[in-house]
């Protein structure tokens, strides 16, 4: 590989500047490991309020682009961050598009003009590229709101001779999030019309950003193995199975990884105790300052803790706990959740912790001090996800000695194996069909195995020893970014 691989890694969100899930966590991990491998990592995003209020050390360039958009010509701010002292951040600023409490949506739903938001992003990340004078070799960008850049890169900027070397490998980590707008908005854009069409951009009459990324990029990949299998067929692939099973050669799954200088309960800052597999006591201790962190009683240090991190939508499973709430409750349990999204589910949830003040602690916020204290502090951690392209929170669960209770789908079937007292292997619980029965049905059996401690000690061992780590990803990543240049070099 060559040692100065110039990987340009366009994403919309990213871990500590801004994060709504799991794509931060991926954003703010991968190129770290990327960088010893030889490749030359610049992150580009939009410069959100939550960026300025990140406490990151970010500075304005006191320059800005101009971008065009149908007849008006827009500003965006340039500013200059670092994730490590290695690895520059641009952010793309207009307090027009980006100065909002949320990134993309608000509990009543998305922003209006999100489509005018990303358009103005992806221009700006190829004007960027003239103003810094980089040329990438590679363009690694993320999710629908960057999925028009591969467009551009085939059309207006086909014969930009800071691009015509560059390959263009786009992630989707959640092909239900599409980025459908009306087709009047397809002029913003600024591409041909030949691009309007079922075989490029246009989707039923409208404009679908992610379908640019997926019929544009040299190459397409997704978090983890199960899921691309999975969304090319119609039950996940959200009416975009077929152009996948097109572009079947060029589709790849890549379990994300963790990084576990961030997740490691041996030396994690947020946590009150420290602890490894040779000592759990720290365990317990961090399990006594969760409940009184949290308000809840002293006498749920006996039983199982039950944990949930999560956006509060349809697509992670609340719909199933929601049928079997009054069953789970009336178990010997405790019950902490940590979240934020529909509204619907955060009136549901507030209404739990009325209903159960001395069994369930509810937070609904983004906390990242607590996210870490729950998944140190619960015994069991509950993902029934409808799908989950790959998931990290089981994965951050495991290193954590908190059994995960997952549905057999994408990244939690690949990385989770049910436990098997006959054998001792097996490092969680998992259900196969998205049945509320089924689902309660594991949760009894984790808690059977809880008051067995002989069993127990052996889950622990085999959730901690677990290993996913980036070192394995990146390598694999940087497999990819070999086979897009090929790819681009022989188009």
């Amino acid at each position: 590989m060559n040692p100065s691989l110039r990987v340009l890694f366009v994403t919309p969100e990213a871990v500590p500047f801004a994060k709504t899930g799991g794509l931060a966590d991926v954003a703010g991990a991968l190129p770290k490991y990327l960088q010893p491998l030889g490749c030359e990592m610049i992150l580009v995003m939009p410069y959100y309020r939550k960026v300025r209020q990140s406490g990151a050390p970010i500075e304005f360039l006191g320059e800005e682009l101009e971008i065009s958009m149908d007849d008006e010509v827009f500003q965006a701010e340039i500013y200059r961050g670092s994730l490590t002292p290695e690895i520059p951040v641009y952010f793309i600023g207009r307090d027009e598009f980006f100065d909002r409490e949320y990134l993309y949506s608000t509990p009543k739903g998305d922003y209006f003009d999100n489509a005018e938001r990303f358009i103005f992003f992806s221009k700006a990340i190829l004007e960027l590229c003239h103003h810094l004078n980089v040329s990438p070799d590679l363009i690694h960008h993320h999710e629908w709101q960057t999925g028009l850049i591969p467009a551009y890169l085939r059309s207006t900027h086909r014969e930009d001779p800071l691009f015509t070397q560059t390959a263009v490998v786009f992630t989707i980590h959640n092909i239900a999030y599409q980025g459908l707008f009306r087709k009047e908005k397809f002029r913003l854009t600024g591409l041909p019309m030949e691009m309007y069409h079922p075989e490029g951009i246009e989707f039923w009459e409208r404009i679908n950003f992610m379908k640019a990324g997926i019929v544009y990029a040299d190459v397409i990949n997704t978090v983890s193995k199960k899921y691309s299998q999975e969304i090319q067929t119609p039950e996940f692939g959200y009416g975009l199975d077929g152009i996948l099973r097109k572009r079947k050669e060029d589709l790849y799954g890549i379990l994300n990884g963790v990084d576990y200088r961030e997740w490691d309960p041996s030396r994690d800052p947020y946590l009150k105790t420290h602890y490894d597999l040779s000592d759990l006591t720290g365990k317990r201790e961090c399990k006594r300052d969760l409940l009184q962190r949290l308000g809840l009683p002293s006498s749920l240090e006996k039983v199982p803790l039950i944990g949930m991190i999560s956006r509060l939508a349809d697509q992670k499973g609340f719909d199933l706990l929601m049928e079997i709430l009054d069953e789970l409750f009336s178990l010997d349990i405790g019950f902490v959740l940590l979240g934020t999204g529909e509204q619907k589910y955060h009136d549901l949830f507030r209404q739990v912790a009325e209903r159960y003040p001395d069994k369930a602690a509810i937070r609904i916020t983004f906390d990242e001090p607590l996210a870490h204290q729950i998944e140190a502090g619960a015994d069991l951690f509950l993902m029934p996800s409808k799908y989950e392209p790959c998931g990290l929170n089981q994965i951050y669960s495991l290193r954590y000695g908190t059994i995960p209770i997952v549905r057999a789908t994408g990244g939690l079937d690949d990385t989770i194996t049910n436990y098997d007292p006959a054998t001792g292997k097996g490092n969680g619980f998992k259900f196969i069909h998205y049945d509320a029965k089924e689902f309660l049905n594991q949760i009894k059996l984790a808690i059977h195995f809880y008051f067995q401690p002989e069993h127990w000690r052996r889950l622990v061992h085999n959730a901690m020893t677990s290993d996913f780590s980036w070192e394995r990803s990146a390598e694999e990543y940087l497999h990819l970014y070999q086979v897009a240049l090929k790819k681009k070099r022989n188009r």
